[in-house]
């Protein structure tokens, strides 16, 4: 359910790596389960588990891995135990935000009610009022995490935040996350459509393009931000109806990417602040996913980041200027394990964990 993307060398390098992975772990899926440090929760049943909303297609069959990466056996369960921190706090004022960007002031305080369910993908219900600007909650830097975007969400995790697919979930799984004083952000894919989710017939033909990789994905043209406008209001507002504090969109890099359209980063930085804007009309924080070229650029517009396998690919310094402004920098590793990572990432002030590539409810943080 991750969408990692890089150029095809880098893609093909990983894939490769992947794959010597995979038959690593298939020949040694015991070695978690003997590791003193591994934390029981991830290799238990789910503790709850998510009841799909109504009228939602269920887990699609779709890889389970980076789009450059294949599918390699995960390994066993485990993951070390994490105390339970304190939900992110709003931001010192005065942070300061890029050159030339304009900044969105983060007032303390944020909703946590579970909000009214409504049908993935339609627009607010009738008198549903917008969230106050300026409510958002703004994670700050140090925050355990879990992100699971694979099976029923297990909700044992002890850790401030959770990050879990906006349409798999349902209001009643937030707001128990919500009961435990856990702070939820909202996965929606905003960068390529998807042929299983229940708005798939709302995106016309002429807004998708090549294929990213992923079974029934294609990349949008994020130039038409008029048509693409109200198709992520309305994915942003089933997640503020669910109660979900943040969004996280997902593939919002195109622009580098063989999209099929002839994309450049101005029009990736007007596409991306976009969905900053509709986040926080409706009092969500967001998060840039990966995107680090544009990091200077994006960094007044979006509440943190998430980024997958910055230290793979040595580039984790590149999100230093949200640790310095105060704003959480969620990170994962796949292939590496945390003995290759963890050092450098937690000086770097990373909440950063190992996953596996399938992001299941397993997770071996820092």
């Amino acid at each position: 359910m991750t969408r990692r993307t890089r150029p095809l060398a880098a893609a093909l390098a990983l894939a490769t790596a992947v794959a010597l992975l995979a038959t690593s772990c298939s020949s040694s899926g015991s070695e978690d389960e003997d590791d003193p440090s591994a934390d029981a929760t991830g290799a238990q049943p789910p503790a709850a588990t998510a009841a799909p909303a109504p009228g939602t297609p269920g887990t699609p069959d779709a890889p389970s891995s980076p789009a450059d990466a294949g599918s390699p056996t995960a390994p066993a369960p485990g993951t070390p135990s994490v105390p339970p921190g304190t939900p992110g706090t709003p931001s010192v004022p005065g942070t300061p935000s890029a050159p030339g960007t304009p900044g969105h002031p983060v007032t303390p305080g944020t909703p946590t009610g579970p909000g009214t369910p409504a049908a993935p993908g339609t627009p607010n219900a009738p008198g549903t009022p917008a969230a106050p600007a300026g409510a958002r909650w703004q994670p700050t830097p140090g925050l355990a995490w879990q992100w699971q975007l694979g099976g029923g969400v297990d909700q044992s995790v002890d850790v401030p935040v959770y990050d879990i697919d906006g349409f798999e979930t349902d209001a009643s799984v937030v707001a128990a996350l919500h009961a435990k004083g856990r702070k939820v952000i909202c996965y929606i894919n905003a960068g390529s459509w998807e042929d299983f989710r229940p708005d798939a017939a709302a995106f016309a033909q002429a807004l998708q393009g090549s294929g990213n990789g992923w079974k029934g994905e294609k990349w949008f043209d994020i130039r038409k931000l008029d048509q693409l406008k109200p198709l992520m209001a309305a994915r942003f507002d089933m997640c503020r109806q669910k109660g979900f504090d943040a969004v996280e969109p997902d593939t919002i890099e195109a622009y580098n990417q063989k999209s099929g359209f002839p994309l450049t980063a101005d029009d990736q930085l007007r596409y991306n602040r976009m969905l900053a804007t509709l986040a926080h009309e409706r009092g969500l924080a967001i998060g840039l996913k990966n995107d680090l070229e544009q990091v200077p650029a994006l960094l007044g517009d979006f509440d943190f980041a998430v980024n997958e396998e910055c230290a793979q690919f040595d580039e984790c310094g590149r999100l230093s200027p949200f640790i310095q402004a105060g704003k959480a920098v969620f990170h994962v590793e796949y292939k590496l394990g945390t003995d290759r990572f963890c050092a450098k990432t937690k000086a770097l002030g990373f909440s950063s964990m190992q996953k596996k590539l399938e992001l299941d409810a397993w997770r071996k943080p820092c």
